[in-house]
């Protein structure tokens, strides 16, 4: 049996012929003993059961740009008539199994059913909050959409999904969803697993979206690492007019600091890639860390004031809320509504 049961290919600058890793960043990789630790001495915070949530019931097409949030990582893109979903999850858990794990706080922020036509799906990474394999074969039998994935994620879609369109990628690899719309990889200070003995051998990536009306960056999970990758992504791709950026799941941070950020640390990425506006995303939905539910969206407008930006520029983003978005016309020019 390979070694790497998902990929098979050439070493390169962060593939070592067997496992993924985030090179000149500090390693994801945590030990049993560090998790055990972290179990033994954390103090969870109590979360709700529920929260309630209004669903959306979005336009078929937008001829513009409007992003809906749907839940945790889950969001619809809908630019220049394209219909965009990231990471979809509509299942009850975050988890490969129905009856444990994580479960969702907030009903999805638009229902199944009231979808529009869904043209592509992006993925960043396969953790089971973010790769749910339930979503997507709903989304293949209702509307067959182009599933867009990092390296080696393909190879657990194509086993669960037969017949399912699937393009993949490397970082950097730019990725044609028609209508003049293309997605490119963007690096991630991350990791990937489904099971034990899998640490790594799928890629993890954001996705930076191109589109008629207006640029969307959605980061994917992350850490800061010395932020070199997002001052990266504004060199060579230009400056987003909307970023997607995780907010929460980020406590204690000596255990999830490399691999996801906090609200002080989206805020720094938001200035590295000189984004016009950003939703925080990734908070909320699925309790996975220690913080209480709400501490990401205060510690963001707590992080906003401290260094001195709008709190209308990054907003916390609400499931089943929409928001309208104008492409930046010139350097420090915005314009959006943020209803």
């Amino acid at each position: 049996m390979p070694r790497n049961r998902y990929y098979a290919g050439p070493p390169s600058p962060h593939f070592d012929g067997e496992r993924f890793f985030n090179p000149d960043q500090p390693t994801t990789d945590r030990s049993l003993w560090e998790v055990l630790r972290w179990k033994r001495t954390s103090v969870v915070a109590k979360w709700p059961d529920s929260v309630p949530v209004s669903p959306a019931r979005p336009a078929a097409r937008v001829d513009g740009l409007r992003i809906t949030m749907v839940g945790h990582a889950t969001l619809l893109i809908q630019a220049a008539g394209l219909n965009i979903l990231t990471d979809p999850v509509w299942s009850e858990r975050a988890s490969p199994v129905s009856f444990l794990g994580p479960k969702r706080v907030t009903a999805p922020g638009i229902a199944f059913e009231d979808l529009p036509p869904i043209d592509a799906v992006l993925i960043s990474h396969n953790h089971y909050d973010h790769l749910d394999i339930a979503t997507l074969r709903r989304l293949h039998a209702a509307h067959v959409p182009l599933l867009v994935m990092p390296l080696g994620n393909d190879a657990i879609v194509r086993s669960a999904v037969p017949g399912a369109r699937i393009a993949t990628g490397d970082w950097h690899d730019r990725i044609d969803l028609g209508a003049g719309i293309a997605t490119t990889l963007t690096r991630a200070n991350h990791w990937s697993a489904r099971r034990l003995g899998d640490r790594r051998m799928a890629l993890w990536a954001g996705h930076y979206i191109d589109t008629p009306a207006g640029s969307v960056w959605f980061a994917g999970d992350t850490g800061y690492g010395d932020g070199a990758i997002f001052r990266e992504i504004r060199d060579v791709l230009g400056s987003p007019d909307v970023a997607l950026i995780p907010i929460g799941a980020y406590e204690p941070r000596w255990f999830m600091t490399a691999q996801h950020v906090n609200p002080a640390e989206a805020v720094q990425i938001l200035h590295d890639v000189d984004a016009a506006h950003a939703l925080g995303i990734h908070w909320g939905t699925f309790q996975l860390t220690d913080e209480a539910r709400e501490e990401p969206r205060l510690a963001l407008v707590a992080a906003l004031s401290a260094a001195g930006i709008s709190p209308e520029r990054f907003v916390a983003a609400e499931a089943g809320a929409s928001y309208d978005f104008a492409p930046r016309l010139m350097p420090n020019s915005v314009d959006a509504d943020l209803s």
